[in-house]
């Protein structure tokens, strides 16, 4: 029996690891099909501390995962199926195999809602983005669009204005979702501009970057295209949490409920964007991962 499983390989679950494999707790990562999570599919990480000249997503992911192995984490292939409470421990089925465990940090992330588009693909990190916060720095006094109608899609186009020349959300609707304050906000800034009853039916660009939009009207169906030199995606995320209904308590949109790491099911604890819908930057799922490891320690240590 495992002292410790960490279901998730992104940063959150690899400094858990770190932190509980120096405390001797010799803990197992379930790498997921995602392995390394969201830092995998970005490219220059600018805002993660000591790293002056920033630092690719995947070499953060890589250095991570070599620290965890120097200190003696073992790793698991395979996805989650299944996590069970099975008296004072816990049974984790993969698709290989079954795993049990004495504790258990879920580290799983979210992963962000797509459109659906081969173009979006096709630009992804090219243009294509999904944190204002983590990419918004590279378009200093360019045009960039937003897509989508609620409060992310309101702070992440006013994030964007501390860079951009000119923000243009496009919002499929003719009213946002959004709470009153934030449309107000966003409505009052002069470098926002929005396209209402608008949806995007493709991402253009010359093959290595972002050039345009091609839209069309709900209503009308008249289509248009504009220039843009990037697209932010703000239509929600999806937390990698289906697995534990049944077992972790999840709010109404999937995300773990936790209080400083912490569930409702003794042993059991959440890191990372799995269960942060608010903040979700590798700087703060890396501190979720620490705090989980410590308190999964000290949960271990309560029952010797």
């Amino acid at each position: 029996m495992e002292n410790l499983a960490i279901i998730g390989s992104g940063i959150a679950g690899l400094t858990a690891a770190i932190y509980a494999a120096r405390a001797n707790l010799k803990p197992a990562v379930i790498s997921g099909k995602d392995e390394g999570g969201q830092l995998m599919l970005t490219t220059t990480v600018e805002n993660y501390p000591c790293f002056p000249e920033g630092i690719l997503g995947p070499e953060m992911i890589s250095l991570a995962r070599k620290q965890a192995k120097k200190f003696g984490t073992r790793f698991y292939d395979g996805n989650v199926l299944k996590v069970e409470k099975k008296g004072e421990a816990f049974e984790i089925t993969t698709e290989e195999e079954k795993i049990e465990a004495k504790a258990v940090i879920i580290a799983t992330g979210a992963s962000a809602r797509m459109l659906g588009l081969e173009s979006e693909k096709k630009y992804w990190n090219k243009g294509v983005h999904t944190c204002a916060t983590c990419d918004g720095a590279f378009y200093d006094g360019k045009e960039v669009a937003v897509a989508g109608g609620g409060d992310s899609a309101m702070e992440e186009a006013l994030f964007l204005t501390h860079n951009a020349a000119k923000i243009t959300i496009i919002h499929r609707r003719d009213s946002f979702r959004a709470s009153k304050i934030m449309q107000e906000r966003v409505l009052g800034n002069e470098k926002i501009k929005v396209m209402w009853d608008s949806e995007i039916e493709e991402v253009t660009g010359d093959g290595s970057k972002v050039t345009g939009l091609k839209l069309r009207n709900v209503k009308t169906s008249t289509r248009s295209q504009i220039k843009t030199d990037a697209m932010f995606l703000a239509i929600g995320h999806i937390p990698n949490t289906a697995f534990l209904k049944g077992l972790a308590e999840l709010d109404e949109q999937g995300y773990i409920i936790a209080t400083e790491t912490k569930t409702k099911v003794a042993g059991l604890f959440a890191a990372g964007d799995c269960a942060d819908k608010k903040y979700r930057q590798a700087i703060t799922a890396a501190g979720t991962g620490c705090q989980a490891a410590l308190e999964a320690e000290r949960y271990l240590e309560s029952r010797q």
